[in-house]
């Protein structure tokens, strides 16, 4: 594992949150360019786009016909395997629209991969799977009251 500095975290940290603001402005365009050409997401639903163009054509087709929730994350960890990638690990919840709660059924765990291209964080994989829990209640209503108290601390 190479020596990260307190910057490359928060450059990746920054990065995530930005992905994060774009869904949330429904800004696919915006969301996009943020990924390397190449770049791939695995939605919540296991779809799976890969290119940049790609996850902007597929992003607009979602704010085109639904009314999206706005995230909030939660960065668990960050990791450099080489000084020029790294994985963040994070918990995210939805708030639907016209609503100040969240959706405990929509919580998620997230992966970003980052890639330093050019001097530059870009995603090159984010990963958002459903944090469903199955037969494990308790930690279901655990990461909600953590993603509650993260709401109400906004």
């Amino acid at each position: 594992m190479e020596t990260a500095t307190s910057e490359d975290v928060r450059q990746v940290v920054s990065l995530y949150r930005n992905l994060l603001d774009c869904w949330n402005r429904r800004a696919a365009d915006e969301f996009a360019a943020l990924f390397t050409e190449a770049g791939s997401v695995v939605g919540f639903d296991g779809s799976q786009v890969n290119g940049r163009p790609d996850v902007a054509l597929h992003l607009r087709e979602i704010f085109a016909h639904h009314a999206t929730p706005r995230y909030l994350g939660k960065v668990r960890e960050v990791r450099f395997p080489t000084d020029d990638v790294a994985i963040l690990r994070a918990v995210s919840g939805l708030i639907p629209p016209g609503q100040s709660d969240l959706n405990p059924a929509l919580n998620a765990v997230q992966t970003l991969v980052a890639a330093r291209h050019a001097g530059a964080w870009r995603v090159e994989m984010y990963q958002n799977t459903p944090a469903a829990f199955h037969g494990r209640p308790d930690l279901s209503e655990a990461l909600t009251e953590e993603l509650r108290n993260l709401l109400l601390a906004s």
